[in-house]
């Protein structure tokens, strides 16, 4: 639970009186936001929140949480606001609602409700977690062969921990979505609101979950789609995130077996794409947009689940596939190593630090530490089974091999949801999800059936909400109108590419 304390150094100090509230779930004082125009687009607002950085300590170290809002274009009718988070973990909250939210949200939505996101602690513009760009570009491979590779991998994870908790500061100890719902609690206070409206996407809808279990009175609506399941142990995790995946790419061979216009139409589609990761692991293949580099099965595979399996765009995929198939085999020379994903870099000059949230986030939500290759090793085989195609979890397994050699302490561990005082939650989520196992979702249902709804999206892809009329004007109708769709509802799948 929230520790009760005060709550120091607002732009603009407002007090508000905490007796109502539970001792431990509230601060004594109340901190406003100094909104101005955003830099990126005049017809939102900017500000920062002053939060504590540890919340078992509110009067130490403090960070800016940086939030952004679209005030409801219909002040008339104005139901409330409306917190998002689209995702990640990494995704900022501030730049959803700045750039995304006008195109994404439907003209009912925002007439009614305050659109406000906020980038989490450790992400964006909320003292972001950043690690030296040249260490991360000695990342070593996520599949070690063997106990010494295993302890390499353990090794350079910890020299990574401690140089991105260097270039960060104290709030890298402290980045857990347990206490980024601490921080979403105090955001609510600072807007002045008695409850919120939450949507979530992806990593975000674990947000919603915890907040709900901590603070669900505080809740009027919630909306949740591609639902993380936070009861996961790591092989229930990896094996189901590979299921998914392979799922997607055999959703991708039967539209292409359909459909003419899919550049391997009238071919063996299973055939040319395990040739092709074949041919990557020979050192045969380069990426099309940087020829000097060699492409490895696993970042192939990669590209496919993130770049194609999450709209879905199978016909892009498909070229993606053609293209790299019919490359003439060229060897690698002996010095060359297969390209590796790297992080994102800033633009402009040369940066020695990069923004890499991920693993400061992931690993202390998750208590996945394998303790030696043999029980790695384990794991991925298990992975490898169940999706041969694909070659296990394309993000999950360097997730999870990111967390090697960490400590075994984690700020917020797996748990069965627990949540009793929030109201209905809705939850939405496609059949055929690449990243999210559709099985999470009836797994989070199934904890907290009293108070959550699920309606299936009936067709692939990550997103559910904008997928069609369907999908849009159940989650609207939710939103403004507190409207459930009655059990056994389900959305059909939209027309694809």
């Amino acid at each position: 639970m929230l520790a009760a304390g005060v709550l120091a150094g607002a732009l603009t100090p407002g007090v508000e009186a905490a007796a109502a509230d539970p001792p431990g779930r509230s601060l004594t004082t109340r901190e406003a936001i100094d909104w101005k125009p955003c830099p990126r687009d005049a017809a939102a607002e900017c500000g920062t929140l002053r939060l504590p950085v540890d919340w078992a300590r509110p009067s130490g170290e403090k960070f800016d949480l940086a939030v952004a809002r679209r005030k409801a274009t219909d002040p008339d009718r104005r139901v409330g606001v409306l917190l998002v988070n689209p995702g990640g973990p990494g995704d900022s909250g501030v730049d959803f609602a700045v750039r995304r939210a006008p195109s994404h949200f439907s003209a009912d939505v925002q007439e009614k409700f305050d659109i406000v996101g906020f980038d989490p602690r450790g992400v964006g513009g909320s003292q972001p977690v950043r690690c030296s760009q040249e260490l991360l570009n000695q990342r070593p491979s996520a599949y070690p062969r063997n106990q010494a590779e295993f302890d390499q991998l353990a090794e350079y994870n910890r020299t990574l921990r401690e140089d991105c908790r260097r270039h960060s500061g104290p709030v890298f100890d402290h980045a857990d979505t347990l206490s980024v719902v601490r921080d979403m609690e105090a955001l609510r206070r600072s807007l002045g609101e008695k409850k919120i409206n939450y949507f979530g996407h992806s990593y975000g809808t674990l947000i919603g979950e915890q907040y709900a279990e901590e603070y669900g009175d505080r809740i009027r609506t919630m909306a949740l789609t591609a639902n993380i399941d936070h009861s996961l142990g790591a092989r229930e995790f990896l094996v189901s995130s590979a299921a998914t995946a392979e799922d997607s790419f055999h959703q991708f061979v039967k539209w292409c077996k359909s459909t003419s216009s899919c550049a391997l139409h009238g071919r063996d589609v299973t055939a040319i794409w395990d040739n092709l990761l074949a041919r990557a692991d020979r050192g045969e293949i380069r990426d099309p947009e940087n020829p000097d580099q060699v492409l490895t099965a696993n970042a192939i595979a990669f590209a496919a689940f993130k770049e194609y399996f999450y709209g879905p765009d199978w016909d892009e995929l498909a070229t993606y596939v053609a293209e790299l198939d019919a490359q003439e085999p060229k060897a690698r020379p002996p010095s060359q190593q297969p390209q590796q994903p790297r992080p994102e870099t800033s633009q402009g000059a040369v940066q020695q630090t990069t923004a890499y949230p991920f693993h400061a986030v992931f690993c202390q939500d998750w208590r996945f530490r394998p303790k030696d290759y043999r029980e790695f090793a384990g794991l991925t085989k298990a992975e490898l089974r169940a999706a041969p195609h694909m070659r296990g979890a394309p993000r999950t397994h360097p997730a999870v091999a990111g967390c090697v050699g960490w400590p075994n302490e984690v700020n917020n561990p797996q748990h069965r949801l627990r949540i009793t005082e929030a109201p209905k939650i809705l939850m939405l989520h496609s059949l055929h999800d690449p990243a999210n196992n559709y099985a999470w979702a009836t797994n989070v249902h199934r904890q907290t059936r009293r108070t959550t709804g699920l309606l299936p999206y009936e067709g692939a892809g990550h997103s559910v909400y904008g997928r069609s009329d369907c999908t849009r004007d159940v989650v609207d109708d939710y939103l403004t109108e507190l409207k459930i769709p009655s059990a056994g509802s389900r959305c059909g799948p939209a027309a694809m590419n």
